[in-house]
């Protein structure tokens, strides 16, 4: 028996079996819950989720949706209460900006247009997905709604510059969420997930000395692999989180509890 049994829920972010998406997609159907996906836009990111998805089990309903559309994103959830009876998670795993600005010592000279952009992706996003989730959630007693940030977040990582601003909104943006919808028993949270190398950090600049930092000086001495992230996510999802909403939870083998 699994502790997800019975729960159905959404999966919006996963680019390939490396990302932090995939590993929560994969934790959660071991555990007996069931995913959906979305994916973006195009035959080749269709064909990139769904080899990823493929490798977790090969029976998952897929979307498109443009994050960034209304309409799409208006259609990704009418699609998918069509299809499911139960939202019971909503995984919100993307993120944008420009990869020009995402180097040491851009930040300053970022253009509005590459700000806006990564705050309306990365964050408000997070917003328009929620509300679009809501009716659902409520109508079968509530739901967990996660959204994946990075310490980047309250902290200078030099390179990730508009991206930390963005996850900064992110988090924010959770708690507000987390008080409005908490009436609905929806809870909203963010986990905080360690250096992974992904295709969403090789755009920043600086990587691998993050990467070389991150490993000698954790608490756990290592670096966060995916499946912590997805073991938490479980968590999120699960019953047994049923009093944790508004939190930014650190997966991060305690990178984040150093203050040097």
């Amino acid at each position: 028996m699994g502790l997800l049994d019975g729960k159905c829920g959404l999966i919006v972010g996963i680019a390939n079996d490396r990302s932090y998406a995939w590993h929560i997609a994969k934790a959660i159907h071991d555990h007996g819950g069931t995913c959906a996906y979305a994916h973006i836009p195009g035959e080749k990111n269709e064909r990139r989720t769904s080899k990823a998805v493929e490798k977790i089990h090969g029976d998952a309903r897929m979307y498109s949706c443009d994050a960034g559309s209304d309409e799409d994103l208006d259609a990704l959830f009418a699609n998918y209460a069509k299809d499911h009876e139960r939202l019971d998670f909503l995984v919100h795993s993307i993120a944008f900006a420009d990869r020009e600005w995402l180097q040491p010592g851009m930040f300053a000279k970022t253009p509005r247009k590459a700000y806006l952009d990564a705050i309306d992706i990365s964050a408000y996003t997070l917003s328009a997905m929620s509300g679009r989730a809501q009716e659902q959630m409520a109508k079968n007693g509530g739901g967990s709604i996660m959204a994946m940030s990075y310490y980047g977040a309250e902290k200078v990582v030099p390179g990730y510059n508009v991206m930390g601003v963005a996850k900064s909104c992110l988090e924010s943006t959770a708690r507000y969420l987390a008080f409005e919808l908490g009436e609905q028993n929806i809870r909203v949270n963010t986990m905080s997930g360690g250096f992974l190398r992904t295709l969403a950090s090789s755009a920043v600049g600086g990587t691998d000395e993050m990467e070389a930092a991150a490993k000698q000086k954790a608490p756990l001495r290592r670096l966060v692999e995916g499946a912590d992230v997805g073991k938490t996510a479980v968590y999120l999802a699960s019953d047994l989180s049923s009093g944790v909403t508004g939190e930014n939870i650190y997966v991060d083998c305690g990178i984040n509890t150093l203050g040097v």
